[in-house]
C-alpha cells in the first residue's frame, strides 16, 4: 500500500518493501532534479547549448578509448 503524508516541513513516501527499488530510484533521481532546478534561470537554449558543450568535451577527451 502506497501512503503519502505530509507535515510542515516535508513530503514522506512510504511504500511496500517489494517495491522495485530501480523503479523508485529513478523517481527520486526525478525529484533530486526537480529541487536542482526550481531556482534556475536557464533557459532550455542554455541547457541544450550546455549539453552540446559537455558531449563534444566528453568525446574530445575519450574516444581513444572507443577508437583505435
Amino acid at each position: 500500500m502506497l501512503l503519502v503524508e505530509r507535515n510542515t516541513n516535508e513530503i514522506v513516501f512510504r511504500l511496500p518493501a517489494d517495491t522495485d527499488i530501480f523503479s523508485v530510484q529513478r523517481v527520486l533521481d526525478y525529484f533530486k532534479y526537480k529541487q536542482a532546478i526550481k531556482k534556475s534561470k536557464a533557459t532550455e537554449k542554455d541547457v541544450d547549448k550546455l549539453a552540446t558543450e559537455s558531449k563534444t568535451n566528453w568525446w574530445k577527451e575519450n574516444k581513444n578509448r572507443f577508437i583505435k
